[in-house]
């Protein structure tokens, strides 16, 4: 039996994980703008399916996942101008996002290829493991860090980049501003609503980066592949505590609890839609204990 801390077993969760860090990431930034971006798991959809696409169309994979994510973005800065336009509610807002991204691929995929099952294309080159000689120096965990997929490089990279936007700059003390108090931060001339569509687009942006990861993590777009991981990215936001090395964390014990749940199904102990539904599970309970320990922490004098 492999064991739980094989170098194969960690590079199997920090896959899994990949997509979860770089959906949570985007839920963080829109939750620090003052809203959180309900519209998470309608955009990692629309990014799985378009950078499929997209990548059939041009022949690059690379290509194909930069563009689906760049409209995404633009996408993700639109519907916060119309919710801020319209008054409409953001929460409303973005759960018609996430049903009309389904109805959306599954209408083009039929349009286009006269089926919404799975879509495979051979000519589609998928990027492998990436050696860096580097990495592959350092004492033990050389031969985990090297070698892995171009998403998980991807991921902590956009965690490292978003820790330094954050906690760094002045754009990051601005968004923080923008959502503790929009009529505080506009006494100051913080332009609230501009923070709050930039934040908009880098999760819609990210959104379909994870979205991506997933398809090409299989080597062809299925429906139904996000499988709710969005709503998980909104979860690891509050058990990272709204930090982004917590939220970090958070999205590898996400990742860590559905491996498990994956592995356990060839013992057969438990029915396979308990097992799938542990990521879910772990999320509303940790949500949970998440919420009480800041309650907890605001109730201290």
């Amino acid at each position: 039996m492999t064991s739980l801390f094989s170098a194969e077993m960690i590079r199997g969760l920090l896959s899994s994980a990949a997509p979860l860090m770089m959906g949570s990431l985007g839920a963080l930034f829109t939750e620090l703008s003052g809203t959180l971006g309900i519209f998470i798991e309608g955009f990692m959809t629309l990014g799985s399916f378009f950078s499929w696409i997209f990548a059939g169309w041009t022949g690059s994979a690379a290509v194909g996942i930069i563009l689906a994510a760049v409209l995404a973005g633009l996408a993700g800065a639109g519907l916060s101008r119309f919710v801020h336009a319209t008054g409409a509610d953001p929460f409303i807002a973005g759960l018609a996002l996430n049903l009309a991204a389904v109805g959306i691929t599954d209408s083009l995929s039929i349009i286009w290829f006269g089926t919404k099952g799975v879509l495979r294309n051979p000519n589609i080159l998928i990027p492998g493991p990436v050696t860096i000689s580097l990495l592959e120096r350092i004492p033990v965990a050389g031969g985990i860090l090297s070698g892995e997929r171009p998403s998980v490089y991807t991921a902590w990279g956009l965690t490292l980049l978003a820790a330094l936007i954050i906690g760094r700059t002045r754009i990051g003390l601005r968004l923080r501003a923008s959502g503790l108090s929009a009529k505080a931060a506009a006494e100051r001339g913080i332009r609230s609503q501009r923070y709050r569509e930039g934040a908009w687009a880098a999760a819609a942006f990210l959104a379909a980066l994870a979205g991506a990861a997933l398809t090409f993590r299989v080597g062809a777009y299925a429906p139904g592949g996000v499988a709710g991981r969005g709503w998980i990215c909104l979860a690891a936001v509050f058990l990272g505590f709204r930090q982004v090395w917590g939220v970090a964390i958070a999205a590898l014990l996400f990742a860590l609890a559905e491996r498990i749940g994956l592995g356990a199904q060839f013992f057969g102990a438990l029915p396979a839609t308990v097992l799938l539904g542990l990521p879910s599970a772990l999320a509303l309970v940790l949500y949970t204990f998440s919420h009480f320990i800041g309650k907890i922490k605001t109730e201290q004098p």
